[in-house]
């Protein structure tokens, strides 16, 4: 049995939602206040806690044989991104886990003194690591499923807002792909005790993501393109009221003034070793959003 915590996330519900599809059973961590009806519709266990609560991941963690990890909160970068996940890493290995997925973030290794979820993730990462557990870490860039609500309200207004260079690349990856190479890597060897930047088949510059929407959606772009500097003058206004706040949007800082996309060669290895082909961004937003 697979135990897979987020399970309600854009990510965790994929991977359950694959799981079921292909017949594995699968234990689906959620809380009381998520959407989870539809996760226990297609076959899952669904066992509500607290990622917390040492007591609620020891319960989730009986009888399972794997683990796939993909809880986040921006609000909670220490209790949810951290510790929840230094307690699995440890009652995994109490229960003798076979296999633990690690979900982690590109560029957590860069050092980003400025976010606290990249710092949290890559403290998890060399705790994984020094375990003694079978591991496989995947990093992935920008999720294409978290576009997909700018791809709805650009389909009914062509309103883009771009934060900061347009010219920034990255590699938008499919999160079903991701899905996929989650639940893929407890079954091949070659992604035993591996870290893996995971991201889309093509470099974009942001700018791409708008003109991929345009085409989808047979509509012209209104792009609005304020310069990263007004964001920073709005976080240090918002920090002088509330010092937590300008905390937490240190995340969104260091997405929008960094790059963050795989190389074709890293590409080219992930989709050796999986034996996958990986979807670009606009095949993805054709299918879940396209007429």
């Amino acid at each position: 049995m697979f135990l897979v915590t987020g399970a309600t996330g854009d990510l965790g519900r994929s991977i359950v939602q694959q799981l079921c599809d292909q017949e594995i059973p699968v234990r689906a961590f959620v809380r009381l206040t998520s959407r989870y009806a539809q996760l226990e519709h297609r076959g899952a266990e669904i066992l509500i806690g607290d990622l917390t609560e040492k007591r609620d991941i020891e319960k989730a963690c009986q009888g399972v044989k794997y683990i796939i990890s993909t809880q986040s909160n921006p609000n909670d970068p220490l209790g949810v991104d951290y510790r929840s996940n230094i307690d699995l890493i440890d009652i995994a290995k109490a229960n003798n886990i076979q296999h633990f997925v690690f979900i982690s973030v590109l560029g957590t290794d860069r050092g980003y003194e400025d976010s606290p979820i990249f710092k949290a993730k890559r403290e998890v990462e060399k705790y994984l690591e020094s375990s003694g557990l079978n591991y496989t870490i995947l990093r992935p860039s920008a999720l294409a499923s978290s576009l997909l609500p700018l791809a709805e309200r650009f389909k009914k207004t062509g309103i883009y807002l771009l934060i900061g260079d347009a010219k920034n690349r990255t590699s938008v990856v499919s999160t079903d792909d991701v899905a996929r190479i989650a639940i893929d890597s407890v079954f091949i060897e070659a992604a035993n005790q591996k870290i893996f930047p995971v991201g889309g088949p093509e470099i974009l510059i942001r700018e791409d993501i708008y003109q991929i929407f345009s085409r989808v959606f047979n509509r012209e772009p209104i792009v609005i393109n304020p310069p990263l500097f007004l964001f920073d003058g709005l976080r240090g206004s918002l920090g002088l009221i509330n010092a937590d706040l300008y905390q937490k949007l240190g995340t969104l800082r260091v997405l929008l003034s960094n790059e963050f996309f795989c190389t074709a060669e890293e590409i080219q290895n992930l989709e050796q070793i999986y034996q996958i082909k990986l979807e670009s961004l606009e095949s993805y937003i054709r299918r879940y959003l396209g007429s």
